[in-house]
């Protein structure tokens, strides 16, 4: 993921919230192949062996992080003065790379466990009650920037919408080729939000146009920007990032 901003020009992560996520990604980071190769029993030469103890760990570290999430504790939330302005883009492709998109053709598509899958229009998403919040971006780059985002209370979507809230996982489809995907409990948390507007403003295409989720609980790269469709399902689905070896839960 490139950003084009300077680290000094961001906000840093306090030092408890830094502290709590050297502590996730510590086995990611800091295990060396010596001691998979003693964990697993695997050769070290073996790149297929290595592979597998790696997927072996981060399913372990999934599994940690997402017994220790609680889904009724809330997020930092934070004054109008604290926003970062401006407010970093970042994406796995640069900035003018940014799909641009026409409001008036766009429909969100619904698939797998939802009972009414119609599409919705913008204005019909518009139309819908709106929350705001004042929240935390932790990219896993280890930079942080604070943004307003205005939008549906995801939990209150699902509903709407029928949505299997037993499921185990609900997965995004975007309109820039990214995908990824979330555990149930973190899409029913009270601060997720499907998000339509930056600080005040129809969300600008850098920032995700016409859509993106925003969830505070969780690092950057699991709030999916140009939402195309939204999904249920009980197969793991995956995700673009998380494909290449990033832990998937990558929880705060």
């Amino acid at each position: 993921m490139r950003s084009p901003f300077r680290r000094a020009d961001l906000v840093r992560l306090p030092a408890e919230e830094l502290r709590s996520a050297e502590r996730r990604l510590f086995l990611r980071q800091s295990l060396s192949l010596g001691a998979l190769t003693l964990l697993t029993g695997c050769d070290g030469g073996d790149a297929g062996s290595v592979q597998s103890a790696l997927r072996t760990v981060s399913r372990w570290n999934d599994r940690v992080q997402a017994w220790l999430f609680d889904p009724n504790k809330l997020a930092p939330e934070y004054p109008e003065a604290s926003i970062t302005r401006p407010f970093p883009f970042n994406a796995y492709y640069s900035e003018n790379e940014v799909v641009r998109i026409d409001a008036s053709d766009y429909a969100l598509q619904l698939g797998g466990r939802i009972r009414e899958r119609k599409p919705w229009t913008l204005p019909e998403l518009y139309a819908l009650p709106q929350a705001s919040q004042i929240t935390r971006h932790c990219c896993v780059e280890g930079w942080s920037a604070i943004g307003k985002w205005s939008g549906v209370v995801f939990r209150r979507f699902l509903e709407r919408v029928g949505a299997d809230l037993s499921a185990r996982y609900v997965g995004f489809k975007c309109l820039d080729d990214y995908y990824t995907s979330i555990d149930m409990a973190t899409a029913l948390h009270p601060q997720t939000l499907l998000t339509f507007r930056f600080a005040d403003q129809i969300l600008p295409p850098k920032y995700g146009f016409p859509m993106k989720l925003r969830i505070p609980t969780k690092l950057g790269f699991k709030n999916p920007k140009h939402i195309a469709e939204i999904y249920v399902t009980n197969m793991y689905p995956g995700g673009y990032w998380e494909d290449q070896g990033y832990n998937w839960f990558s929880g705060l």
